[in-house]
């Protein structure tokens, strides 16, 4: 059990009143933190030491319990789960806390949200970093393509777009640091089974 859990905050989207935290220099850089399935964003960020490495980097460091998770609202209609409609919500949460543009950093399925941000606010997310996320989406999927398109405007290139597995990218203990995997190793250790996204060529 981890002592150190930050004040929960709460704003209102979509009738649902979704929490999150609001911690480090308030002056400093906002990085947006987003969380993967069925976790939270104090077991994601916070009891695997990402909160106390990015704070004391110097960033404002803001997680979002996702709709459905932690200590957000949990509506039971499905079709309001959409990683899209996820999407909207960190975006109306910087319109919350007043932030034109934040780093953006997502695990698993906070990665997939994390993409749909960038492909629809592109002008918000002022650098992206995804974890535990398939290669197919960045390499083959519709998602892929996207994101070598014109859509993602200024600063955006495949070269910034962090795709890393959880072993390489979560750092085991409080204080550690993730690796990069060598480019020879990096498609297999991410996404082993990456066939099924060459053959189902799913769009999101």
């Amino acid at each position: 059990m981890n002592l150190n859990v930050p004040p929960i905050s709460y704003f209102v989207r979509d009738g649902l009143k979704l929490a999150y935290f609001d911690e480090g220099n308030p002056n400093g850089e906002p990085v947006l933190l987003i969380h993967g399935f069925a976790s939270t964003a104090v077991a994601n960020w916070v009891n695997p030491g990402w909160l106390k490495v990015l704070d004391e980097a110097g960033y404002r460091v803001i997680a979002i319990d996702n709709r459905g998770h932690g200590m957000s609202d949990k509506p039971y209609d499905a079709d309001v789960y959409h990683p899209w409609i996820m999407a909207e919500d960190a975006v109306a949460l910087l319109d919350h806390l007043g932030i034109p543009e934040a780093h953006v950093m997502g695990y698993s399925m906070g990665a997939r949200v994390s993409t749909f941000m960038a492909i629809a606010h592109p002008d918000r997310v002022r650098s992206l970093v995804l974890g535990g996320l398939g290669i197919g989406m960045v390499e083959e999927s519709a998602i892929g393509i996207r994101l070598r398109t014109p859509c993602l405007r200024r600063r955006w290139t495949m070269s910034r777009i962090c795709a890393a597995a959880c072993s390489a990218f979560l750092p085991s203990r409080p204080g550690a640091t993730g690796r990069r995997l060598p480019p020879a190793s990096r498609g297999r250790a991410i996404w082993p089974q990456r066939r099924m996204w060459r053959g189902s060529r799913r769009r999101p």
